[in-house]
């Protein structure tokens, strides 16, 4: 009890990432004893049974600000976000690593809590974290924290990743633009709605779901982050001789997400999510995919929202709701930095 009233108080100190004691006891006892004092291996490697075959290996650094949210973390943003890159291949997730950036004067308190969302994380999307690493950069130099976290996953199926064919059809996992406009709107202390919080989570449970029920079915996954369900359905057509045509009326946006885009000028299709997957399958099976999603906590709201085809090849468009169309191009830069 005293030693953790008296974390409470601490503040990170350049020693916390000298290598030497002040470091050694804060991975000892506050890293380790929280995120894995059975899975984290403190060695120059981390020692793995895996089984044989192929395996997914990813990396993302976490640089949110604000760093607690609602809906989440920072800590949970970085656990969540890779597992679920891991997750959209395919593969099921096994094990991570953790490197963190402290700012010096960084306080005790939000740190012992961004490890302990981050444990429970990684217990909610079953996977351990065992190995990292923990650097300190003077005060002013930082924003407080900065966490990487680098992610393996096993295949036990196929990696998702087939041939794109006209007549497939798009679906989402949920509302779009969840994250990024909770972010931006603490970010610039515009109260908006008590309802607004972030859509972090992870998505290895609903994608393991879908995959059992129709292993064949998927032709690709990918997780709707930065440029939001925009920039993923560009990147699927750039350079093809296919287009994805969306509809408007059939995308999932909150109310609440929707009033503050019409507002302050911004388009849901670009903003951020950090719990919603955009997924491309055969059309025979689309509405049985749905149903599965809709059966999971965080698919209750999946949707059909649009199918390949040739209208305008290379090309994203919408149909919008007063019966017109007009193209999403990829933006030249985001609408919202640092939101992950």
């Amino acid at each position: 009890m005293e030693e953790s009233k008296d974390r409470a108080i601490k503040k990170i100190l350049p020693g916390h990432g000298s290598g030497g004691k002040l470091m050694n006891d804060m991975i000892s006892v506050m890293i380790k004893e929280i995120l894995g004092k059975d899975s984290i291996q403190i060695d120059d490697s981390a020692v793995l049974d895996i089984a044989s075959g192929k395996i997914a290996f990813t990396t993302d650094s976490y640089t949110v600000t604000p760093i607690f949210f609602p809906g989440g973390d920072i800590g949970k943003l970085a656990v969540n976000g890779t597992v679920n890159d891991l997750a959209v291949m395919g593969a099921v997730p096994a094990f991570l690593s953790c490197s963190l950036i402290l700012e010096e004067g960084f306080d005790f308190e939000s740190f012992e809590k961004i490890l302990i969302s981050m444990r429970d994380a990684a217990g909610e999307a079953g996977v351990k974290i065992v190995t990292g690493d923990t650097k300190v950069v003077p005060n002013g130099k930082g924003d407080k924290i900065y966490i990487n976290t680098s992610g393996i996953g096993i295949f036990k199926n196929e990696v998702q990743r087939r041939e794109i064919k006209k007549g497939d059809k798009i679906i989402v996992s949920g509302t779009l633009g969840d994250h990024g406009i909770t972010i931006m709107s603490l970010r610039n202390d515009l109260r908006f709605s008590s309802d607004l919080k972030s859509d972090c989570a992870p998505l290895n449970g609903l994608i393991s779901e879908v995959i059992a029920k129709y292993p064949e079915s998927i032709k690709f996954m990918r997780d709707a982050t930065r440029g939001g369900l925009a920039s993923v359905l560009n990147e699927i057509t750039a350079g093809k001789d296919y287009s994805a045509g969306i509809t408007e009326d059939d995308i999932p946006v909150s109310e609440e997400v929707k009033g503050i885009c019409n507002l302050l000028g911004l388009d849901p299709l670009y903003v951020a999510n950090e719990g919603k997957v955009v997924i491309i399958a055969s059309p025979e099976d689309a509405d049985g995919i749905v149903n599965v999603m809709k059966s999971n906590q965080y698919g209750k709201d999946s949707a059909i929202i649009g199918e390949i085809d040739s209208l305008y090849p290379g090309k994203v468009y919408i149909k919008t709701f007063i019966g017109g169309k007009r193209l999403l191009p990829l933006l030249i830069e985001e609408q919202l930095p640092r939101i992950c």
